[in-house]
């Protein structure tokens, strides 16, 4: 790889990346923690964490040492293997919290969904990269029949916020490329169509309950309103300055449900408080806003729309975790970037973003 393309990288997201990444190991340190008699016992997610960490660096780098622009021959195979994925997880998956959603391969398990999650950014930024026109009927309904395919294979295992992050980034990249007015305005009107289809007919019972329990939590505080209630009291509780590492009550004695995972913050807040937790909104507000500003600067339309995608796939992420977690939004199950464990989301998180720099350090080497 050429030495000068170093001089051309986003130091900037790097940093905010890292710092992110860290303060998540930190987080998760202190939530593996369980007060037994006067003193903690820590599980070892935050371990985990740092060796997929590692990896994931590995693939952050594998990404940034090729021409992006071989991804547009590579979208259609990605597609196709993240579909035969899916296929095969009613077959040979294991079942975690009723759902079908991993495939074990022995030492680690693997989560296709997150592949697919990819496979479809990468095909979609190719597929609205063909011209510069506001796309008509043809090119949208292309684009969102390939991205329909995988998000039915994902609701039936069932998982109802993977299929809306895929939903939500491929409607921002749309938005983004440019719609024809009859187009757009087609599906304002069909919107409201769409979403009592999927009340009816297209949502578990379950689904339905937890969007329920977020307009009324107090309805079932001890089942399905458990998980929000117990959020806002962890975040209320830290107050401005939050009651310290390792010192959060509710996610030591183990009220707080889920608390390495989709709840991580919950546990943030209620050790550094409201003046922790707008510091790492500005570092997330700074760490989208590094990725945006790379998509403005790519030279070419597929490099700007693949780094536009990411920019979506990060920020829907933030936006619907953080609002979950202090009862704005449903509990959907999507975790926080750098900040929830989990293995298959770290390495894609890595890899995501060492295409953003992939972009970045090529934005002077070609005009297109």
């Amino acid at each position: 790889m050429d030495r000068r393309l170093f001089s051309y990288i986003n130091w900037g997201l790097l940093i905010f990346m890292l710092l992110l990444y860290l303060l998540g190991v930190g987080n998760l340190y202190s939530a593996s923690g369980t007060r037994v008699g006067g003193g903690m016992v820590f599980s070892g997610f935050y371990q985990r964490q740092l060796i997929w960490g590692m990896c994931g660096l590995v693939c952050m780098m594998a990404a940034m040492s090729f021409d992006y622009r071989q991804l547009r021959n590579l979208a259609w195979p990605f597609f196709l293997v993240s579909i035969l994925l899916l296929l095969l997880v009613p077959v040979v998956g294991k079942t975690i919290y009723g759902a079908k959603r991993w495939i074990p391969l022995g030492f680690m398990s693997i989560q296709p969904s997150e592949i697919a999650k990819f496979a479809v950014l990468v095909l979609s930024a190719r597929l609205l990269a063909r011209d510069e026109s506001p796309l008509g009927w043809k090119d949208f309904s292309t684009v969102l029949c390939v991205a329909l395919v995988p998000c039915t294979l994902i609701i039936l295992q069932p998982d109802l916020g993977t299929t809306l992050l895929l939903l939500l980034i491929l409607g921002g990249m749309i938005l983004f490329r440019g719609l024809r007015g009859y187009v757009l305005k087609t599906c304002l009107l069909a919107a409201p169509t769409v979403a009592a289809f999927m009340w009816f007919a297209g949502m578990h019972d379950y689904q339905r309950q937890r969007i329920l329990t977020f307009l009324n939590p107090g309805h079932d505080p001890r089942g399905t309103g458990y998980h929000i209630l117990q959020s806002r009291i962890a975040i209320g509780s830290g107050r401005l300055w939050g009651k310290g590492f390792t010192e959060g009550t509710q996610s030591q004695l183990r009220f707080l449900p889920e608390r390495h995972s989709d709840f991580a913050v919950a546990v943030f807040g209620e050790e550094w408080g409201f003046v922790g937790c707008v510091i790492l909104v500005t570092l997330f507000c700074l760490f989208l806003l590094s990725i945006f500003s790379t998509a403005v600067q790519a030279k070419d339309r597929f490099g700007s729309l693949l780094v536009v995608g990411i920019f979506f796939y990060f920020f829907w992420q933030i936006f619907i975790n953080i609002g979950m977690v202090i009862g704005l939004m449903p509990v959907v199950g999507i975790p926080l970037p750098f900040i929830s464990y989990g293995g298959s989301a770290t390495l894609l998180n890595f890899t995501l973003l060492g295409i953003v720099l992939n972009v970045s350090m090529r934005r002077f080497m070609f005009k297109g």
